[in-house]
């Protein structure tokens, strides 16, 4: 028999823990496995960093910001999509997650089944 393969895992990566619990049962209803950071640094510090499939990020936190992180792991070489959120996703911030190499911007609140959307999209990318 094959054995069977292991759910994807999600890094969500926000400073507000409403937030990180509401997208940590979203993902896990899909059947992901998540890692839940409430910075930056820390999920760029945690081994998760090199096992997650798609990362989703606040973009305003305390330290490093989300697109700051986008930035920093693409150029570490990382592939890994990640797909920002924001309260006040502006033109310049757009375009600054664009430049860093972001998946996609969500505004907060967001549209779950976009999200979900998104996400598979990124998945498969």
């Amino acid at each position: 028999m094959g054995e069977v393969a292991e759910a994807p895992l999600i890094s969500v990566v926000d400073d507000d823990e409403g937030v990180r619990r509401s997208l940590d049962g979203l993902v896990r209803s899909l059947g992901y496995r998540v890692a839940a950071f409430a910075c930056a640094e820390d999920f760029l510090a945690s081994p998760d960093r090199h096992r997650c499939a798609c990362i989703i990020s606040d973009v305003q936190m305390p330290g490093m910001s989300g697109i700051e992180m986008t930035a920093a792991l693409g150029e570490a070489g990382s592939r890994v999509p990640v797909i920002l959120i924001s309260a006040l996703p502006d033109r310049d911030t757009r375009a600054q997650a664009d430049a860093a190499g972001a998946y996609d911007l969500f505004r907060k609140p967001f549209d779950g089944d976009a999200l979900v959307d998104c996400l598979d999209h990124a998945l498969a990318a």
